[in-house]
């Protein structure tokens, strides 16, 4: 339950296939503990499909609904996961490790899709992706609730813009093509418009939130490394951190826009009643996270999303516990330092 005098926030919710059942974590435990009220939601890919989960289960019952709606998504996501050819090895299972980069049908799958396209590949577009989104969230559900703004952003395949859908029109093709990664599935047409994943453009977007509503705060779920040291050397590596540093890159250039305008506020440039300046907060793990490197994000075993899930929930009270006094006043990522160092530094 939403505590009498919560505080209002709006939530950016990264995408990052199965490690999105870290947010997953991190909304159960904000959700349970009461006192953020969510204010808007932006995400993109998993970060979408936990937003159309909290909102479909809000309309069917609060806040205890929308955990409900959470956990039943990633149990869909768990027992699909029993029937994928994407398996752990069996002495990745002796010794714990949850990545899939010792699996051979990942490697096989990996090798396919860097040569052959998904039309060549799977000329009928089956999407069993899409098929679960539609079994197990109610969209009617999530374009009646208007407890919060909603937005969910894809990438526009022609323009290389990024198109943010809100949730008066949503659909399960709309959260889809959120998570189109191009490689892997056919774009998906919506009114004739062929979109890929919007991590390429906005992962999540933050502009939506500077022209809707009146909250300032922004606390961004952020399950992608910013920084991680050393410099890969095999073509595997070298790819996945090329991935990561796209994925990151658009919310990095929001968060570099965001200081420039509270830095024209500060000197006086900009008039603090024209140009509203916001405060970013951060909630993430990397030491954490990134062990598990990113073939891991493609595991979608029930033990995993358990793991993930647990480890968002203790990430997410440390952070509350730590930041909650400094909500609604001041600002507590220093985005200066983070683009003059390494990771997300807090003031």
């Amino acid at each position: 339950m939403v505590r009498r005098n919560a505080k209002p926030v709006n939530l950016a919710l990264q995408g990052g296939g199965a490690h999105g059942a870290f947010t997953w974590g991190v909304l159960d435990y904000l959700l349970e503990d009461g006192r953020l009220q969510i204010a808007g939601i932006s995400g993109t890919s998993a970060g979408a499909m936990n937003a159309v989960a909290v909102a479909a289960g809000w309309v069917e019952n609060g806040v205890d609904g929308a955990r409900s709606a959470l956990e039943h998504f990633w149990r869909a996501m768990g027992d699909a996961a029993l029937l994928s050819p994407f398996r752990r090895s069996p002495l990745d299972v002796y010794l714990g490790t949850w990545s899939l980069a010792g699996s051979p049908s990942y490697h096989i799958a990996d090798a396919l899709t860097r040569t052959f396209s998904p039309y060549l590949l799977n000329p009928l577009n089956l999407n069993p992706l899409l098929d679960l989104l539609r079994e197990s969230i109610d969209f009617e559900r999530v374009r009646a609730c208007d407890a919060f703004e909603l937005y969910v952003s894809a990438t526009n395949v022609e323009t290389g813009r990024v198109e943010v859908f809100d949730r008066a029109g949503l659909t399960p093709e709309m959260v889809m093509a959120s998570a189109c990664l191009p490689f892997l599935y056919q774009a998906v047409e919506i009114d004739g418009v062929p979109y890929w994943d919007g991590g390429y453009m906005g992962n999540p977007s933050l502009f939506p939130f500077h022209t809707h509503g009146a909250c300032s705060d922004i606390v961004i779920v952020q399950i992608n490394p910013i920084f991680r040291p050393g410099t890969p050397t095999s073509a595997h590596d070298i790819q996945d951190r090329v991935n990561e540093i796209a994925f990151n890159a658009s919310l990095l250039k929001e968060l570099r826009s965001i200081d420039f305008v509270a830095r024209l506020i500060e000197e006086g440039k900009l008039s603090p009643t024209d140009y509203r300046q916001q405060r970013i907060h951060m909630i993430h793990n990397e030491d954490a996270l990134m062990p598990f490197g990113a073939a891991s994000k493609l595991n979608a075993e029930w033990a995993f999303l358990e793991k993930l899930r647990d480890l968002g929930r203790e990430t997410a009270a440390r952070w509350l516990d730590d930041t909650y006094a400094r909500i609604g006043k001041e600002q507590t990522v220093d985005i200066r330092a983070m683009f003059q160092g390494t990771g997300a530094p807090t003031r």
